[in-house]
């Protein structure tokens, strides 16, 4: 299975204001039952849609609803910066840095298209966020065994080829302390596979709005930039480690400019 890139030493550029202790119990008594109640109603929804939508397209659409209501709920609206990169680029796996568990909202609302998410494998035993990732055709990752993960990144370059975009954390997990960590090369190794581009996606604002370990929402404007797609013609499997570094490098280089 590929390996991780080599970390770049990243300090960090910023830290996270805690909100005041008024807005913290309005987070704790309010904001959060609604994200939990949010989550069930479109979970819900979505579990009966999956009896029908083998496409997975209402699914998506649902999806997309409970995205832009939580984002409401948190009073973060979400700018998207260079947009017009997304258009017309077809089938492509989209490699975002990992900030927060509001940049999976973030990016099923401002995504224009219907895509697979790849995420742990773990997550699908939890219910309703198990039980939609399971109807909706979305792709686990089984990291139990170096055998386990590259069937993993197979099943993934079967759903590009069936001309599904990809969504993917490369980073493997939320970063603790806003920085950017190391990166799997897996996101970039499905690309050259499936030979379609690599997009790099950079998120701002999630961390500072809802941080690792911390469960008080702090609202904040939100942005999510669109890199330049990076293509794969002509590259081989051997070239994924270096592939995964370039990525890397234009989402720290977008992610320091933006805090500067």
């Amino acid at each position: 299975m590929p390996q991780a890139t080599q970390p770049i030493d990243v300090k960090p550029t910023h830290q996270p204001k805690m909100p005041p202790p008024f807005w913290k119990w309005t987070t704790y008594l309010l904001l959060m039952p609604l994200i939990a109640l949010a989550t069930t109603f479109f979970g819900t929804i979505s579990l009966i849609a999956g009896l029908w939508d083998k496409s997975g397209r209402q699914q998506h659409w649902i999806a997309r609803q409970w995205a832009r209501l939580l984002l409401k709920i948190a009073l973060s609206p979400v700018e998207v910066v260079n947009g017009e990169r997304l258009k017309g680029l077809g089938c492509a796996v989209y490699a975002s840095n990992h900030l927060s568990y509001y940049d999976t909202p973030v990016l099923f609302a401002k995504l224009p298209f219907q895509y697979r998410i790849m995420a742990k494998a773990p997550l699908w035993k939890i219910p309703f966020i198990g039980w939609y990732l399971n109807r909706s055709g979305q792709v686990p990752i089984d990291q139990s065994s170096a055998r386990a993960g590259v069937a993993s990144l197979a099943r993934g370059v079967k759903t590009l080829d069936a001309g599904l975009p990809l969504v993917i954390f490369p980073e493997g997990g939320r970063a603790a302390t806003g920085e950017l960590q190391s990166m799997l090369a897996g996101a970039a190794w499905m690309a050259i596979k499936a030979q379609v581009p690599l997009v790099p996606l950079t998120l701002v604002g999630t961390y500072e709005l809802l941080p690792i370990h911390v469960y008080a929402l702090h609202p904040r404007p939100l942005k999510l930039i669109v890199g330049e797609p990076i293509s794969t013609a002509g590259l081989t499997t051997k070239d994924a480690e270096t592939l995964t570094a370039q990525m890397r490098q234009v989402i720290f280089d977008t992610f320091v400019a933006e805090h500067r």
